[in-house]
């Protein structure tokens, strides 16, 4: 008779589970640049999976050299607005908002502090623009922070002022293979119990008996004198905010009509606008806003452009 395996489901690191804040989600890491002061991140919304059929160009791979079939995602891009300029210094209380502009007669106030010797990094303010997809049904933007990398202070915001109130695109953020990481707000499941959240075994035989077969055998020791935060219990399931590193941008498309299959995607509809396909599956169910940035941790990755020969548009209506 085989034996009943079954780990843990996710790791006790993301412990206390619960409901992520916001669907917009928040980096509080971001990668190092040298150079020429840019933006380092950029918003979308995903769109749904399809694959694509490319030649592999990893390094001492089997199949290095010949066509592979590729799972990707598609993140639809529009333009997002600077809408505000915020600068931070630091204190004995860790990072603080310094000074902001969300107007154009609060600008000259950046420079000054700038001057100052106090801002420690600059942030701009982003808005996307979801009133201009199909697929999205909501009018109102997101508005997060993207922070401006590279050079002095005193460069940053003299970028960040050039950008305030224009439409920024991907292109001046991230190119096509190059690795990013994505975050999203994960697909909520409400109420769950330990069975499902934490992968326990039912009970067995004559302990199932008792109408208790999805429950826990026990709630821990007798000392210490209470329930631990490490035992399997119910609770939420979902909707937190979690980031996959090094994901690969293998292509940024002009126009949804070469990845639209037969009948559109499934609970978006089609794709009309800018998009990109990442190499993979990301966080979160379609329409949900997607969050890329530069890899922080590439490691030994190289950046490649990758030569694609076929993208699937068959239907995926089932």
């Amino acid at each position: 008779m085989s034996e009943i395996h079954r780990p843990r489901r996710g790791s006790l690191a993301y412990s206390p589970r619960k409901r992520a804040k916001s669907q917009v989600p928040k980096y509080h890491s971001w990668p190092q640049h040298n150079g020429e002061p840019v933006l380092q991140g950029f918003a979308g919304y995903k769109v749904g999976m399809t694959h694509m059929v490319m030649v592999d160009d990893h390094k001492k791979s089997p199949s290095e050299g010949k066509d592979i079939m590729v799972p990707v995602t598609i993140v639809e891009i529009p333009a997002m607005v600077v809408i505000g300029i915020r600068l931070y210094r630091k204190d004995t209380f860790g990072k603080r908002a310094y000074v902001e502009a969300w107007s154009e007669e609060g600008l000259a106030g950046l420079t000054e502090a700038a001057a100052s010797g106090k801002v420690t990094d600059v942030f701009a303010i982003t808005k996307t623009q979801p009133a201009v997809l199909t697929g999205v049904p909501k009018k109102s933007g997101d508005i997060m922070e993207m922070r401006v990398a590279g050079g002095s202070i005193e460069e940053r915001v003299a970028y960040a002022v050039s950008l305030f109130g224009t439409e920024i695109e991907l292109d001046s953020v991230l190119k096509t293979g190059q690795f990013l990481d994505v975050t999203a707000i994960t697909t909520g499941k409400g109420t769950n119990g330990p069975v499902k959240r934490w992968g326990i075994q039912t009970r067995k035989g004559k302990h199932s008996r008792g109408g208790k077969k999805r429950h826990i055998g026990n709630l821990g020791p007798w000392f210490p004198h209470h329930v631990r935060w490490q035992v399997p219990q119910m609770g939420q399931m979902g909707y937190q905010q979690r980031t996959e590193f090094n994901k690969r941008l293998l292509k940024i498309g002009e126009s949804g009509e070469e990845i639209n299959p037969a009948g559109g995607f499934t609970n978006y509809g089609l794709v009309r606008g800018r998009y990109v396909a990442i190499k993979g599956s990301v966080p979160g169910p379609c329409k949900r806003l997607i969050r890329m940035r530069p890899a922080i941790r590439q490691s030994e990755h190289v950046e490649r452009i990758p030569a694609i020969q076929y993208i699937s548009v068959a239907s995926k209506q089932g």
